[in-house]
């Protein structure tokens, strides 16, 4: 899972209504990790549905590559004026599935 930096400017663009919210996230810690430790944040986008996608997060140890944490989570969609969940910009699947280079959209 390469990695990954979801939150950038270049990878969807976002108005001051709109936002990203997090419903649910799920973290399993494997091994505990140290102030010294030398760490990465892998995040892939594997699944995008009408209003949500899905991450799948690991944290690892750059210089052995172990795996100290598998997380994954679920976001929406949110429109922040009305407090709401709304569709994805198609814009953004069209970018989250060519940053990805698959289509990760769900098959109805």
């Amino acid at each position: 899972m390469p990695g990954r930096r979801l939150g950038e400017r270049r990878y969807c663009r976002r108005t001051e209504k709109d936002g990203i919210v997090v419903v649910h996230i799920e973290a399993n810690f494997l091994a505990q990790i140290y102030g010294s430790d030398h760490i990465a944040v892998q995040t892939a986008v594997t699944e995008i549905g009408t209003k949500s996608f899905h991450l799948a997060q690991r944290v690892i140890d750059t210089e052995t590559q172990e795996i100290k944490c598998i997380c994954t989570s679920i976001m929406v969609a949110f429109n922040l004026e009305k407090h709401e969940s709304k569709p994805l910009e198609e814009e953004w699947i069209r970018a989250i599935c060519k940053y990805e280079g698959r289509d990760l959209r769900k098959k109805k």
